[in-house]
């Protein structure tokens, strides 16, 4: 008797496939949709880490944030600034001279200061342009980090202010008084930082290393640092370069009588404090602050920003403001003066425009 066999119509072997294909398209839909979930969960959120501010063109910078990473800049460069001037290890050479002939000296302590401030405020503000006095060695790059954490009295007096990043230049001097450094005159001696908005000076930072003081403002925002209660108009103290005393001396004498007194000092930074209320034992007090020659602006525009926050003028010998764009010199020699009748000293002392551009 032969075996007996299962035979399928035609209609039951298209169920059987229809079924068998039901249960495949089943198993691997399920697959393909829990690879495609891994997928999208695998994907970091917000696309990558979170981009420093003000790293962008086109983005913009929170001045008060600007103002804080500044101070903590002109600090830190102050650190390198006392260190190496207290192990007396300045390796000081020439780098040049300045128009009036005197040579310019670099050493240790500007180098190693100014990359301290460089690569703090580059590292925060990556998008902003920052010119400084001495040049960045790129192969000297220093790996640094800002925590955005803003000291209290800056909160307490500054509000948070948005600008184009594009709008903003920081001016950086790693060392002001280079020459007084080696020669061991601390007092003279500051590290500084400036912030221009479209070249207009709006924060101005000025420390002392040696004592540990900083003065900073902000234009339209506050400051630390007042003006003093008097100033003399008519025989004024005027505060000048060391260098060329002389010159001021002669012409200031003529202007405001023989009674006038004329100190010689170093520093930008050192004289644009001596017409504020600073109480540092070591700070001389003057009226007047009067340059006759060319002065680059990393010397000068932290200090004209210090000012104008106090309601004082930096202007050239002929009144014309100072713009923080452009050429890193200025060619009209400089007064400054606070509280005081400032279009009336400079048409007082006319000849000295003269000087500003030999």
């Amino acid at each position: 008797m032969a075996p007996m066999g299962i035979r399928l119509s035609p209609l039951g072997m298209a169920v059987f496939c229809l079924l068998g294909l039901g249960v495949l398209y089943h198993l691997y839909s399920g697959f393909l949709a829990g690879r495609f979930a891994f997928f999208m969960l695998s994907e970091p959120a917000g696309g990558g880490p979170e981009t420093p501010r003000g790293s962008a063109p086109g983005g913009t910078v929170d001045l008060r944030e600007l103002l804080a990473v500044s101070v903590l800049a002109a600090a830190r460069g102050g650190q390198e600034v006392k260190r190496v001037r207290e192990g007396n290890v300045l390796n000081a050479k020439a780098k040049g001279k300045t128009r009036e002939g005197a040579e310019e000296q670099l050493t240790s302590g500007d180098l190693l200061s100014n990359r301290r401030m460089f690569y703090l405020l580059k590292a925060a503000f990556p998008a902003v342009q920052i010119n400084s006095e001495e040049r960045v060695d790129t192969a000297d790059q220093e790996t640094v980090s800002w925590d955005r954490s803003i000291p209290e009295d800056i909160k307490q007096k500054i509000q948070p202010k948005e600008v184009p990043a594009e709008s903003v230049t920081v001016w950086i001097d790693p060392l002001d008084a280079t020459q007084e450094y080696t020669e061991d005159l601390r007092q003279y001696v500051t590290t500084m930082v400036c912030v221009a908005v479209n070249g207009k000076p709006v924060i101005g930072v000025i420390h002392k290393p040696f004592s540990a003081y900083t003065a900073w403002a902000m234009v339209d925002g506050g400051s630390n640092v007042k003006a003093r209660s008097s100033y003399n108009e008519k025989t004024p103290r005027i505060i000048v370069s060391r260098s060329h005393a002389g010159k001021v001396e002669q012409v200031a004498r003529q202007t405001f009588g023989n009674k006038t007194v004329i100190i010689p000092a170093g520093g930008a930074g050192y004289k644009v404090l001596a017409l504020l209320d600073v109480a540092e034992k070591n700070q001389e007090e003057a009226d007047v602050y009067i340059h006759v020659t060319y002065i680059k602006k990393w010397d000068i525009c932290a200090g004209n920003a210090v000012l104008r926050a106090l309601g004082g003028h930096m202007t050239t010998l002929t009144g014309e403001e100072i713009s923080y764009t452009g050429s890193d010199g200025n060619e009209g020699g400089l007064i400054a003066s606070i509280n005081m009748n400032h279009k009336a000293l400079i048409e007082k002392l006319p000849d000295l425009e003269k000087t500003s551009h030999k």
